[in-house]
């Protein structure tokens, strides 16, 4: 029997006795690309907190390929591999691309890291770190300030650093927010082009785009599941419409 890669069992989280989610259950399977959507406020990037530990639940459990990591801490959890981008982007803004990207290769090994020591001496990984950018399309600017970067590219660093990690797991907050068509359509491959052997759990209010890289939808709404399933039945459930439509 196959495990899944992420499990959430009735996870709730509430603020000043207000639910942010309200006993959210949910399974991705290794390879799954999931889609999580629902309006603003649903609940999205705080179930999306709670799973790397950024946010601890008020109740319920998180569990990686079996392992319950409900009480680890973040760079525990990157540990078994699960990795994210944020909605807003987190980015060292007076570093290069390729030290950005490398800080993220250091965190999978923080018993070899050295903070005194500098970026460049760890050579391994700065091959590993250009090898990383030239995936997403951005060798060519390894060597810029990410601050000197289009806001598009800024989106295929965090991806970047993301992958990176060798996630297993990868959870995508909107990663095509604020993006142009064309450089939304450069994403869109990107994440489309992440090897089957990581699930991919993705955000995003471009509903139509997000659709084609999906195969499972989770709907939230006020923090609880409201729909979850089959891509094709989840946009044809009457609920699915009336939350979004009010019919």
């Amino acid at each position: 029997m196959t495990l899944p890669a992420l499990e959430v069992r009735n996870l709730s989280k509430r603020f000043g006795g207000l639910p942010a989610t309200k006993n959210v259950s949910l399974s991705v399977m290794p390879g799954e690309r999931r889609l999580i959507i629902g309006p603003n406020g649903a609940g999205k990037t705080t179930l999306f907190n709670q799973i790397t530990g950024d946010m601890r639940p008020t109740s319920g459990q998180v569990r990686l390929f079996g392992v319950d990591v409900t009480q680890l801490a973040p760079y525990q959890r990157a540990h078994l591999r699960l990795s994210r981008t944020y909605q807003i982007i987190t980015l060292f803004d007076r570093d290069t691309l390729e030290h950005n990207v490398t800080l993220g290769l250091l965190g999978l090994r923080p018993s070899r890291w050295q903070m005194w020591r500098p970026l460049s001496h760890y050579g391994d990984l700065s091959t590993e770190a250009r090898r990383i950018l030239d995936a997403v399309g951005l060798s060519h600017l390894a060597d810029s300030l990410v601050s000197d970067i289009a806001y598009g590219e800024k989106r295929r660093v965090e991806l970047a650093m993301a992958l990176a990690q060798k996630p297993r797991v990868l959870l995508l907050d909107e990663p095509l927010a604020g993006l142009s068509n064309a450089e939304r359509a450069t994403v869109k491959q990107l994440i489309a082009a992440i090897p089957r052997e990581t699930a991919v759990v993705m955000i995003e209010h471009d509903m139509d785009t997000a659709l084609d890289l999906a195969e499972t939808v989770t709907l939230l709404n006020y923090g609880r599941v409201i729909v979850d399933g089959e891509r094709d039945a989840v946009v044809a459930d009457p609920r699915t419409r009336e939350v979004y439509l009010g019919v």
